[in-house]
Parts: structure tokens; C-alpha cells; sequence
């Protein structure tokens, strides 16, 4: 059976499908989820809490849809691929997506601090160690972020004002722009990346090393990637 907090979050997550952020009221939740009231702040605190928990569970669910899509032979298809979930998430989940990307809350991990960043650098280190990526993955990240969850958001307010249609290859566009960016070909035999393989494999011989050692090979070896 569900539970009345498992109702309200559904509820919530329904609102918010059908009319957005404004169609969620406490008044409209209780109705949608057969509960009064007060149950809902003694569950989430207030709206702010009962909305950081639909975005969790959002977030949740989408994280494991990217668990399951990983691990290609090519960490590089990966990429590609979790981009295009990404973008593919925020056009099926608009009001969830701006919910999770436009309204953090203070103190708790974020999509580029939390598992989803973590997840990002996870696959941005295999690209390294197969000799693709151009600069260091700390460099990567932040920018394959920025430009996925910006492409995200712009299709949104274009499917949000019927021009949808009109930007139909933006986000692959971008993607290629920026993947271009940070990668090198397949057949690159640059110092640079073999450099940042080197440091994508460090974690292997890290036994070998104190602490000190790892941070100052870690900084030459991204000397010699950026020249």
C-alpha cells in the first residue's frame, strides 16, 4: 500500500507535469494525494522541503537510468550518450529539470557536486585513459556540464513557446562544439593526452607514491597536457 508521503510526492510530481511550479499548492497537493494538510508539513517541513524531496527522487530515478546506459567499450559513446539523456530528461521533465538545475538548496550536493558530477568525471577519466581527452578532466567537466544543462534549458523554454522545431539540432550541435573542445581524435598520438592517460591510470600505482608525490605528479602531468 502506498504510504501517504510516497501519495503526496506523487502527487506533486503530477502537478507539476500538468501546470508547473504554479500549479503546486498545498491546497492542491493534499486534494491530489487524498491527505490533509498538515500531513504534508509534517512530512517535508514545508513546500520548500516537499520540494527538494520530488527532485530527489527525480534525480534518483534519471541517475539510474544513467547506471544503466554506462560502461560502453568506447568511454567516449558514453559521453555522447549521457548528454543525450540529459538533454532527453529536462524535454520529458521540464518543471523537474528547472526544479533540480535552477533551485538548489543550501547545503545539500548539487548536480555538479553530487553523484551526477561524480558520475560525469567517472566517465570523463576512461576517456583520458584511452588517450581522447585534450585537458584535464577537472577542466572537462565543469564545461560539458555547463553546456548540457544550458542546451537543456534553452530547448525547454523553446518547447515551452512552440519553436521547438526550429531548434531542432541545437543540442547536438553544441554537444559536438564542445566535445571537440576537450577531445582529441582517435588516432592523436599528442604528448598532452598521453599525459592525462598517464594521470587517469595514476590511481593503479597510488600505493607507490606518499600523498605529497600524487599532487605534485598530478600537477606536471597537467602542465605537460596544457603546454
Amino acid at each position: 500500500m502506498t504510504t501517504p508521503r510516497q501519495r503526496i510526492l506523487d502527487a506533486t510530481t503530477r502537478l507539476l507535469a500538468s501546470g508547473g511550479r504554479e500549479a503546486v499548492s498545498t491546497r492542491a497537493v493534499s486534494a491530489a494525494a487524498g491527505v490533509q494538510a498538515q500531513t504534508i508539513y509534517r512530512q517535508f517541513g514545508d513546500m520548500a522541503g516537499l520540494f527538494a524531496a520530488v527532485a530527489q527522487q527525480a534525480w534518483t530515478a534519471y541517475l539510474g537510468q544513467k547506471r544503466a546506459g554506462e560502461k560502453r567499450a568506447d568511454a567516449v559513446a558514453d559521453l555522447v550518450a549521457g548528454w543525450d539523456l540529459h538533454v532527453e530528461f529536462g524535454l520529458a521533465n521540464p518543471a523537474l529539470y528547472k526544479l533540480i538545475y535552477g533551485d538548489p538548496r543550501p547545503g545539500e550536493p548539487s548536480a555538479i557536486s553530487g553523484e551526477g558530477h561524480e558520475m560525469l568525471t567517472g566517465i570523463l577519466r576512461r576517456v583520458a585513459a584511452d588517450g581522447r581527452l585534450r585537458i584535464p578532466v577537472e577542466a572537462a567537466a565543469p564545461m560539458v556540464y555547463a553546456a548540457s544543462v544550458g542546451a537543456a534549458l534553452a530547448l525547454i523554454a523553446a518547447q515551452t513557446d512552440g519553436t521547438l522545431d526550429a531548434h531542432a539540432g541545437l543540442s547536438h550541435h553544441l554537444r559536438d562544439a564542445v566535445l571537440a573542445a576537450v577531445l582529441t581524435g582517435p588516432e592523436s598520438d599528442g604528448l598532452g593526452p598521453r599525459a592525462l592517460a598517464l594521470k587517469a591510470g595514476l590511481p593503479v600505482v597510488a600505493d607507490r607514491f606518499s600523498a605529497a608525490e600524487r599532487v605534485l605528479l598530478s600537477e606536471w602531468l597537467d602542465r605537460i597536457a596544457v603546454g
